[in-house]
């Protein structure tokens, strides 16, 4: 007979989930679920429209991170054209990208994560979140909503508005960059190069003061995922894919990710609507045997990224890459390190940044290829904040959708979240007690991934939390409210 504890939903976290944590008689952890009781169903109400209002509509599938949706579709799109895009279209592309993860790593780590690093995993939850941070440590908030706004109007100045741009189309962009938007991003780069270089060396400073957590949170053999490019630098736009083990072995490279369906599966769990996807070479998972590396589960991500890269080709991310790898001898395998890649992603987005924007190639007005319906399946594929998102449509001759796959990173990671939760509830939960410390932990170890429901089930809102712990008789013998 096993006793159970439920944690719905999990806050600071974008969309609706719970966690479940089982425990024996002994009051011992048996067993974690994460469950995400959300539905959208982009895939089925997409059917029927046009490709070219693709872009847009799936943009709406997240007001987080709409440019990874719009940039993904805008690539499916390419394909069914059968065109190659005017270089600077793909430039402009590459730099809104940019702009979108490093304002989405802005908003994970400042806003949702660093109340817990800052003010204390155990501290008091209702001070524990952005608004007790801003009390707490006013320069480094403000830093934190500065750097998220860089990112964000690199996104309005392109597209014209900071959510949802209906910029990116198949064949090309809309709009070129102007001399004067270009000057007005690089007059903010040496502020947003000095805020995340004190966060990264202030996040580096707190690393001792969480040793357990470093361990525990989702720290385990897996497999990597990500796009790289050719010679096997960091990508966040276009290249082939990688895999590597936790040993950091490469064992499936140069994959056309147009081709993801001979080696990523999809399985279906019963008690979550987010899908689980798997190396299919591998087989899926027996999320029963914990002691399993051999199996098909991989991670994607900014983790991910910094795992497969041979290096980022950068010179400040790079010297940061170089001391996250000498921190984790070598493939970095615990959850609690997407944190610190997130940081060392936003080092490499604005030196990136700055790059491009160097290019006189930007500012040229040649910016679209036009073409009809040339394929009737298109398959795009690019790096979102999260990790590699897939657009897989089909048409018919008059460009209309007969059926759309969305592979979203949070998905990906879904079988690396749940044993994640288990990890962490086995260390930390002893007995019928839930500390709120317990609770927040077991959180935090979701939030490390930084999930993103909305996207990957195809919802929104505030979230109170419930925990209770049920004995086998059916008695709640403990219970937690959050509102």
């Amino acid at each position: 007979m096993t006793k159970k504890i439920v944690i719905d939903p999990v806050t600071r976290i974008e969309g609706h989930a719970k966690i479940s944590i089982f425990l024996d008689d002994a009051g011992q952890v048996s067993d974690a679920h994460f469950h995400v009781t959300e539905f959208r169903g982009f895939e089925k109400f997409c059917e029927g429209r046009p490709l070219w209002e693709m872009p847009a509509i799936t943009a709406r599938v997240c007001g987080i991170c709409p440019v990874s949706h719009l940039l993904a579709s805008a690539k499916a799109g390419d394909r069914i054209l059968a065109v190659t895009i005017p270089l600077t279209a793909a430039k402009l592309r590459r730099l809104m990208n940019l702009g979108q993860i490093l304002q989405s790593h802005a908003l994970s780590f400042f806003h949702l994560s660093a109340p817990d690093f800052l003010l204390g995993m155990d501290s008091n939850p209702e001070t524990r979140n952005v608004f007790g941070l801003i009390a707490a440590e006013p320069e480094f908030a403000r830093g934190g909503i500065r750097l998220r706004q860089f990112g964000q109007e690199i996104i309005e100045l392109l597209g014209g508005q900071k959510i949802h741009p209906a910029w990116a189309v198949p064949g090309g962009v809309r709009e070129p960059l102007t001399p004067e938007k270009r000057s007005h991003i690089q007059n903010r780069i040496p502020e947003a190069r000095t805020t995340i270089l004190d966060a990264v060396a202030r996040f580096k400073n707190l690393l001792d003061d969480y040793a357990a957590e470093a361990q525990t949170f989702g720290n385990f053999p897996s497999l990597f995922m990500g796009l790289v490019t050719s010679n096997g630098l960091w990508e966040t736009y276009d290249g082939h894919l990688r895999f590597v083990d936790s040993a950091g072995n490469i064992i499936a490279d140069k994959l056309d990710p147009t081709r993801y369906q001979e080696f990523i599966g999809e399985a279906v769990q019963p008690d979550s609507y987010l899908k689980s996807p798997y190396y299919r070479p591998l087989g899926y998972p027996d999320q029963n045997d914990h002691c399993r590396i051999d199996s098909g589960m991989y991670r994607v991500g900014p983790l991910a990224r910094l795992n497969i890269c041979n290096r980022i080709g950068t010179p400040l991310a790079d010297q940061e890459l170089q001391e996250f790898r000498d921190r984790g001898q070598g493939t970095v395998k615990s959850s609690f390190f997407y944190h610190y890649a997130r940081l060392i992603e936003i080092i490499a987005c604005i030196e990136h940044i700055e790059i491009l924007l160097d290019d006189p190639e930007i500012l040229s007005k040649r910016l679209r290829s036009e073409a009809g319906i040339n394929q009737l399946e298109g398959v795009g594929v690019s790096e979102a904040p999260r990790g590699t998102l897939f657009h897989h449509y089909h048409v018919d001759e008059n460009g209309l959708l007969q059926k759309v796959n969305l592979i979203i990173a949070t998905g990906q990671n879904n079988l690396a979240m749940n044993r994640t939760v288990a990890q962490i509830a086995r260390h930390f939960i002893q007995g019928n007690d839930i500390p709120e410390g317990m609770l927040n932990r077991v959180e935090a170890g979701i939030r490390a991934f930084d999930p993103c429901l909305s996207c990957s089930t195809h919802a929104a809102g505030q979230m109170p939390l419930q925990i209770q712990l049920i004995a086998a008789d059916g008695n709640i013998i403990n219970q937690v409210w959050r509102h």
